[in-house]
């Protein structure tokens, strides 16, 4: 049941692109694209070799291959609905965490690696919003640490009991966070436009200019699992676990999908934020963490106020 679990995560990260971009193209009232065309693109990219220019070093070559890695194994932390994740082990969403940071580091070096100035601006953007968005995440799972006194995601999730409506204030809350942590994480709207072709605004988009070919095809398939992964870790608010797990499945498959439809609405009626408006808004989302966080220890009694 676990590989299963895996083989779910893994399907959606593949619908997920095709839904969303479906949705955008419903909303702009053009024709939509095929749900499978964002698959045939990759296909497309594995026929054609990458290109390394003669500045590059190893860590160009490796970084993609890295990158997919660390989000790989990522996915072994998480399951579908009430199932039991291959790997779990107290305090293993730090771990799970940065593998994340390892695969972004690596896309960081490889972008400066080119010797590109456009490249290294996108490089240095993109630290900047990890490094900013990395305590929202952090301090909202330390509250459904504290909110059910497990710290591994496995047990976190399956014991965070939506039943009282303080409870369904941290799961809407840590939602809201963890959805707009995967939009700056992937660079999406409000944060940047994937869309875009001004050097000077761009920011993932700009850090793989260089990359092409096979190289390329791997970075958009990370993407994708990062996307399913957040997807992931929200639907653990909503699915039920005491139905029977084929009922999970369903549920699970239709969250990722209604994830990939929002995401859709997002970028579509959403602008992008100024450029100098991104550490503002990212930081916002850890000022909603810290709320989160003194809420749960007032509620859970760790704290007490006079």
């Amino acid at each position: 049941m676990e590989v299963l679990s895996i083989f779910l995560i893994l399907l959606t990260a593949l619908l997920i692109p095709g839904i969303t971009g479906m949705t955008k193209a419903k909303i702009a009232g053009r024709k939509m694209p095929s749900v499978f065309q964002p698959i045939k693109d990759i296909i497309r990219l594995f026929k054609k070799g990458a290109i390394y220019s003669t500045s590059t070093s190893f860590i160009y070559k490796v970084a993609p291959l890295v990158y997919l890695s660390s989000v790989s194994v990522s996915i072994l932390f998480l399951s579908v609905g009430s199932k039991i994740s291959l790997i779990s082990f107290h305090g293993d969403f730090l771990l799970f965490a940065y593998l994340l940071a390892i695969g972004k580091f690596f896309m960081i070096i490889s972008a400066m690696d080119t010797g590109s100035s456009f490249e290294g601006m996108g490089a240095n953007r993109e630290a900047l919003y990890s490094m900013l968005v990395e305590p929202a995440f952090f301090i909202i799972i330390a509250s459904l640490a504290l909110f059910t006194d497990y710290t591994s995601l496995n047990e976190l999730f399956s014991n965070m009991h939506i039943s009282s409506n303080f409870s369904y204030v941290i799961g809407i809350a840590a939602s809201y966070v963890l959805l707009n942590t995967a939009m700056t994480e992937n660079s999406r709207m409000p944060v940047d436009d994937p869309k875009t072709h001004l050097e000077l605004t761009m920011i993932h988009e700009v850090m793989i200019l260089d990359n092409s070919g096979f190289d390329l095809a791997i970075i958009h398939i990370s993407s994708w699992l990062k996307f399913s992964i957040y997807g992931t870790l929200i639907s653990k608010f909503i699915i039920v676990t005491t139905l029977p797990f084929y009922i999970q499945a369903v549920y699970f498959i239709i969250i990722q999908m209604i994830l990939a439809i929002v995401i859709g609405f997002l970028e579509s009626f959403r602008a992008r934020n100024k450029m100098e408006k991104n550490p503002q808004w990212i930081i916002m989302l850890s000022a909603i963490a810290i709320v989160a966080f003194l809420s749960t220890l007032i509620i859970s009694q760790k704290i007490i106020l006079n």
